[in-house]
């Protein structure tokens, strides 16, 4: 798949652009604070309508205009159909070959996209967020129901968080509806729970491998599934939803306690082990910055694998980050087969012939030119 045609209105500094793009390499160079990674932004936003950059929809929008619009044209299966974002103070609207999409679970997985950016290389050592964000924005592009349970999830999540916080001020009132919502948040739980679960054995099918070339057959990878309930990866919906409620009711005296929910996918985390050691805590930046591009190649195999068409990569300022033999592992293993966007300051330092057949754009204060 690829993208035959972007165009962005009111999108950041973006005014009016209508940009055509090669479907192998399109280089992306400019000085900072031009635009190079609002339009990787608006690419990533149009596959998952929301951005990776910030929560705040409205700075998507240009100063003093009423929303921003970011329109694609994509190829998928030798079919080529439209998808449109609109951001406004009223909301969002997504819509798919012109159709507005009532679910968002509807409409992603339309565009297939695998941004790695700098802060990708935290991956490993960053905050346990990061590792549960990863799992949720892949798991959404193959899965589009994962994204209807887990923003089910984080609703009741909320509803549940609040209703404790009541509790703790007042533990003598009535306990009915948080038994209500603890078995509503226990149901998409356990479903995501599951499914993570699935994910992760497609993940190491392919990163195991993949780390095992990139580190010249020196390093074994292993990537472990660190739950806030003791359960087997194994194990069905039913055995997780028993487990979750035979934990709920362990702790409801702490939860009343602290005000908040202490046990779930919103709290799991990832543990990435290299010749059994734990890398965030042992391994070197070299080992964390390869197991990280281990992670987003795995992720395009993965993906390719699961739907039949490679998705779009973008690497957003990323590849001054990495050596020149990590540099030239990913290029080499996208060559011919992925439409990749590359942005960059300069290409000085970076010679590979992938990036000598690019479609060159220059960016320049919200405007592209070839």
């Amino acid at each position: 798949m690829h993208i035959q045609q972007l165009t962005l209105k009111n999108y950041r500094n973006y005014d009016h652009q209508d940009i055509k793009f090669d479907d192998k390499i399109n280089l992306i160079i400019g000085e900072n604070a031009q635009g190079k990674t609002n339009l990787m932004e608006a690419i990533y936003v149009l596959a998952f309508t929301k951005s990776h950059r910030t929560p705040r929809e409205k700075e998507l929008i240009q100063w003093d205009k009423e929303y921003a619009k970011i329109e694609g044209r994509i190829k998928k299966r030798n079919q080529s159909f439209p998808l449109e974002i609109v951001v406004s103070s009223k909301g969002k609207k997504a819509k798919l070959n012109r159709i507005e999409q009532q679910r968002l679970s509807d409409y992603i997985g339309a565009l297939n996209v695998v941004m790695f950016a700098p802060e990708d290389l935290t991956l490993v050592k960053g905050a346990p967020q990061i590792r549960r964000r990863f799992i949720d924005m892949e798991l959404g592009q193959i899965q589009p129901r994962y994204v209807y349970h887990l923003g089910q999830y984080q609703k009741v999540l909320k509803q549940r968080n609040y209703l404790l916080k009541q509790l703790q001020r007042n533990s003598t009132q009535d306990r009915t509806m948080l038994q209500v919502l603890t078995e509503q948040l226990i149901e998409h739980a356990a479903t995501l729970l599951e499914r993570r679960f699935v994910f992760l054995d497609l993940l190491r099918k392919w990163s195991g491998p993949i780390h095992y070339g990139i580190s010249r057959e020196l390093e074994q990878l292993e990537i472990k599934y660190c739950a806030t309930i003791e359960v087997s990866e194994e194990a069905n919906k039913e055995k997780i939803e028993s487990i979750y409620l035979d934990k709920f009711q362990e702790i409801q005296e702490k939860e009343i306690e602290r005000g908040t929910t202490l046990v779930g996918p919103h709290r799991d985390d990832l543990t990435f082990l290299v010749n059994n050691k734990d890398v965030q805590t042992f391994g070197s930046q070299g080992q964390q910055r390869t197991t990280a591009l281990s992670m987003k190649l795995a992720e395009i195999e993965l993906i390719y694998n699961e739907v039949g068409e490679y998705p779009v990569l973008l690497l957003d300022d990323v590849l001054s980050e990495l050596d020149d033999y990590r540099q030239s592992h990913l290029l080499n293993t996208i060559q011919g087969k992925v439409q990749t966007f590359v942005s960059t300051t300069s290409i000085d330092g970076i010679n590979h012939d992938t990036l000598r057949e690019a479609e060159l754009f220059r960016v320049k204060d919200g405007t592209v030119e070839i």
